[in-house]
């Protein structure tokens, strides 16, 4: 079960960010989480709550107001080769909306698999 959390700066409408969120569902997909296992949540900030470099690590170009902040909470046990595959979908999905790759920061973050309860309190895959 992923969480996915999406951080942009205020002014995407509610389109704009549900093909966003279409989009990193497929990626997610193709790599093995079920269809319905969507948890979305997005954070419109205001510019001076949204502090972010424009250039690190030394890009060429500097990043725009179209910059997005994707965290993605999953369990533990997914290979590089799958987090790049994931990466490489999102980016080229992300790319048919309009927002460039330069205004795209993704992180995973894992956790072991009892720290999912899903619902009431149960934990899930233990």
């Amino acid at each position: 079960m992923p969480l996915v959390t999406i951080t942009s700066l205020k002014g995407r409408t509610k389109e704009e960010k549900s093909k966003i969120g279409d989009v990193i569902q497929k990626a997610l997909v193709e790599v093995g989480v079920p269809p319905t296992d969507r948890f979305q949540r997005f954070f419109d900030m205001n510019e001076e709550d949204f502090i972010y470099d424009r250039s690190y690590p030394d890009m060429p170009e500097e990043r725009t107001e179209k910059f997005i902040m994707i965290e993605i909470l999953l369990s533990v046990g997914r290979s590089v080769k799958i987090k790049r595959k994931l990466l490489e979908t999102l980016i080229s999905g992300l790319g048919d909306l309009s927002i460039d790759p330069k205004d795209v920061f993704v992180v995973f973050k894992e956790t072991a698999w009892e720290n999912w309860a899903f619902t009431a309190g149960n934990i899930l895959h233990i």
